[in-house]
């Protein structure tokens, strides 16, 4: 029936569209993701070793070189912030601070200071680069939001348009047959199906349901045929007695 096919191909677009945003969801925090990745692997690692490094400068005196642990402590830090170079602007102050460590090292006050200018500005780019990637990660976010609510709206549409067609084409039809059948065992037995704008299908069950009343009624209100009259029925009783006759002779 092209009602059945109606009713199931409405539901497998309802159940299609939940499942489109269902993976819709799921695509928009896997971009986001990495975004977020980026935040915390890359740049955060390279403030944290300018960090490192500035926490080694500030424990040693200006007026003293570096200690062999203070060195070791300072170098570990900068060649973590070298291999992790993730910006095209890090090299400069890296190569900076490359010319600057042997003087730094021996507590030259102007290599000191070119130093911690150096890393500031590593750490100004890596901070940028953090505040990018976040600007990303919230457009992301909020371009998926958009998507999921109008994937949301488009199923709650779909739906509303299923049940509505589902009342008219399905459920009003169910309770006009109910209501014509009930009036028909409460004696209404003129009552019938009817409706405007039916599908093809519901005509039909509609036209064969009359139908059935229709016979049903008919079987049940038929007049039994009147009685003759006496002469009449003397006459007819006599014609047929002499036709019997006739045909044993």
């Amino acid at each position: 029936m092209r009602l059945s096919h109606a009713v199931r191909v409405g539901a497998w677009v309802l159940v299609g569209l939940n499942v489109l945003m269902a993976v819709g969801t799921i695509a928009i925090f896997a971009r986001m993701s990495p975004a977020i990745e980026v935040i915390l692997d890359r740049n955060e690692r390279s403030l944290q070793a300018c960090e490192e490094m500035l926490t080694t400068l500030s424990m040693v005196s200006t007026k003293r070189p570096f200690t062999p642990k203070e060195i070791q402590s300072f170098r570990a830090s900068f060649e973590d912030a070298q291999a992790n170079i993730t910006e095209n602007q890090e090299p400069k102050p890296l190569q900076q601070l490359a010319f600057q460590e042997n003087k730094l090292y021996q507590g030259d006050r102007n290599a000191r200071i070119t130093s911690i200018k150096a890393i500031i500005d590593l750490a100004q780019i890596n901070r940028k680069a953090m505040f990018a990637a976040d600007r990303h990660a919230q457009q992301l976010g909020t371009t998926g939001g958009w998507g999921v609510t109008f994937m949301a709206l488009s199923a709650f549409l779909v739906g509303v348009i299923f049940i509505r067609n589902l009342s008219q084409r399905v459920v009003a039809p169910l309770e006009e047959i109910h209501t014509v059948l009930q009036a028909n065992r409460n004696g209404e037995t003129l009552r019938r199906c009817s409706g405007v704008h039916l599908a093809q299908d519901v005509a039909t069950i509609y036209a064969n349901l009359n139908a059935l009343l229709d016979e049903k009624r008919a079987s049940e209100y038929t007049p039994p045929f009147p009685p003759l009259p006496d002469g009449i029925q003397e006459s007819a009783v006599n014609v047929a007695t002499n036709n019997q006759t006739d045909k044993s002779t």
